[in-house]
């Protein structure tokens, strides 16, 4: 990364397009590069791009993407995790997930995290700096190109919390959306986020109609601050109240994903208390049809949390009784569960080995 040039994948088109006219180069040119540096191809390795334009952009501008330091994938259902080095030698991972309507790959917005959440193996060690859109992208072009097949959904639940990087990740949401790019659209992407209720203000008037998962975790204050510091900044009411304003800003439903502690939140009194919150800051009215969606995650072993997860019958209990109080939840199907397939866990390992 070199931070005197221009960083060419970064570059909305009309940003590009501006860039390649400075050049002296003709306007139709940035279509050129846009379209083939959107399929992972280097402006050095264009065949439609003379010489001349090479070194231009060589002395002002630089492409670069992400590079593949380790590969796992899972042998019970095709799951493929990367490590990705950085050109400063930082990691990140991400992993690519198989589905029948298609491929979804889960990215990282940071290099590690700063919110602290306690069961979470990407905050351990801090947050080392923001991810550019170039990098954030770089993961999904890398990963399709490796693969060979179609990337048609993105999921923003890897390492760092993507609305702490909000300028960056709006710009690489614009970008993967782009009509002459992959042209993913909004309504295809996913963006988890533990709580952040200025920056979820912002994003609903972003005209960008993406899925919001809220990281809730649990019902009440005291049990959130004790494993999400977020809490202690914006409480459970505040951070509900943010979502339905979101709702009533967007109309697009949004997801609460709540990770299952076994001895901390998954008992039936966490999770009826966890339906009369949400019922009665979501749905305060018998009129109101605020579509509530719990998405229940039993929690990954860490070895440095000491959390274990909690038995199957505790977790489908959680659930029934959720259902019981009209609020519908699914558990997460657990997809590459002999590569460790949870964001985190892959880079806290090669942190270790430094």
């Amino acid at each position: 990364m070199d931070t005197q040039k221009t960083d060419l994948l970064s570059l909305l088109p009309d940003e590009l397009e501006k860039f390649i006219i400075s050049l002296g180069e003709p306007k139709y040119r940035s279509k050129q590069l846009f379209s083939q540096m959107h399929k992972g191809v280097s402006p050095d390795d264009m065949t439609n791009i003379g010489k001349a334009t090479k070194e231009k952009l060589s002395k002002s501008a630089y492409y670069s993407l992400p590079v593949i330091r380790r590969k796992l994938v899972s042998a019970i259902d095709g799951t493929v995790k990367y490590l990705f080095e950085l050109s400063d030698f930082n990691s990140v991972e991400s992993v690519v997930m198989k589905y029948k309507h298609g491929n979804t790959i889960c990215v990282s917005s940071q290099v590690g995290c700063r919110m602290g959440c306690a069961f979470c193996a990407s905050t351990i060690g801090g947050k080392v700096r923001d991810l550019t859109p170039s990098e954030i992208l770089g993961q999904v072009l890398v990963a399709q190109k490796d693969t060979g097949e179609r990337i048609s959904n993105i999921v923003m639940m890897g390492i760092g919390e993507p609305l702490d990087n909000y300028d960056n990740v709006i710009r690489f949401l614009r970008l993967v959306g782009a009509e002459d790019g992959m042209n993913i659209g909004y309504r295809h992407i996913s963006l988890s986020t533990c709580g952040l209720v200025d920056k979820i203000a912002r994003l609903a008037k972003e005209d960008m109609p993406i899925t919001l998962s809220i990281s809730l975790h649990a019902s009440d204050d005291e049990t959130r601050s004790a494993i999400m510091p977020i809490n202690k900044k914006w409480s459970v009411d505040a951070l509900l109240s943010a979502c339905r304003e979101y709702y009533a800003a967007t109309g697009r439903r949004i997801s609460f994903e709540y990770t299952l502690i076994a001895g901390k939140n998954d008992s039936q009194a966490s999770a009826e208390r966890l339906a009369k919150k949400l019922n009665s800051a979501l749905r305060p009215s018998r009129s109101d049809s605020f579509p509530i969606h719990v998405n229940l995650i039993p929690v990954n072993p860490v070895e440095e949390t000491g959390f274990t997860s909690s038995g199957k019958q505790a977790v489908t209990k959680f659930a029934k009784t959720l259902e019981d109080n009209g609020i519908r939840a699914t558990v997460r199907r657990t997809l590459g569960a002999d590569i460790n397939a949870s964001c985190g866990q892959l880079r806290r390992e090669e942190e270790k080995k430094k």
